[in-house]
């Protein structure tokens, strides 16, 4: 999907329903990335989201060609954003802090911010680095400042945490116990198709399905039902959730094409 089509799909979802009769919206899913490794990570995002019926979901690379003299410069992208009902924000972590690509991104939003014109969207983010800390904490405020700084709405992740008792694995769900927004990490000496554990992007998955759920309520009233689970349950579910995509330990492919297109 180019990002014209971005755009004049992300104008339709406020025009009506999907051919089924389910109201839609937009969920905009805009990252950085270096080798690669946090589009997977992106792309596992955008899957998720576009599990839940009526969500139209772009997914917009900050590439470095919109970058002049350290600023980011893509009016066509900040259209598709202006229109989005949700934005989830993705970057590396690098010496312990969002990748500079990102950061002019971040700093091109000084109009809407003067404006308050994406005040009230849904809001999310997520971020990867080789260490198992990396200090990602920092980045994910980061994101959620920027996202408070321009009055949206921040949606955390939902699940318990994982890998933090004697049966647990690196493909637990949120095996890095973090809530304020998804942690993937990615060994420095293998490329993306090796991007995450399994359990990291089950959880991201799960992440963009709870954000498009909840758009969906927040936008059109569309009744959601909160899952609950205590930790036997959620113990459990990283067991099955691993067995389901254990088969060759990939992701699932979302190859439509990253809007603007290089691991972190």
């Amino acid at each position: 999907m180019t990002l014209s089509d971005s755009i004049q799909t992300s104008r339709r979802s406020h025009e009506g329903e999907t051919a089924e009769g389910v109201p839609t919206v937009t969920v905009t899913v805009v990252y950085h990335t270096l080798q690669g490794h946090t589009r997977v990570l992106a792309e596992r995002v955008a899957h998720g989201a576009r599990l839940v019926p009526g969500a139209q979901v772009p997914l917009v690379e900050i590439r470095p060609e919109a970058i002049t003299a350290g600023r980011w410069r893509d009016d066509e992208v900040m259209t598709l954003l202006e229109r989005s009902d949700a934005i989830v924000f993705g970057a590396p972590t690098l010496m312990g802090s969002l990748s500079a690509g990102f950061k002019a991104f971040l700093e091109a939003a000084f109009t809407p911010w003067a404006t308050q014109a994406w005040k009230d969207k849904l809001a999310g983010g997520f971020t990867n680095s080789a260490s198992q800390s990396g200090d990602k904490l920092v980045a994910l405020e980061q994101l959620a400042v920027f996202a408070a700084q321009m009055s949206m709405q921040w949606i955390g992740v939902g699940d318990l945490p994982g890998n933090n008792w004697s049966g647990g694995a690196r493909n637990d769900v949120n095996r890095l116990g973090s809530w304020l927004g998804v942690m993937s990490q990615s060994n420095a000496d293998q490329g993306p198709e090796h991007a995450g554990s399994l359990g990291d992007r089950i959880t991201a998955e799960r992440y963009g399905m709870r954000i498009a759920h909840m758009t969906q309520r927040w936008v059109n009233a569309v009744p959601y039902e909160t899952s609950r689970l205590d930790v036997d349950d959620a113990r459990a579910l990283s067991v099955a959730l691993a067995r389901r995509d254990n088969a060759d330990d990939q992701a699932p492919s979302v190859h439509a094409a990253p809007v603007g297109a290089a691991s972190a």
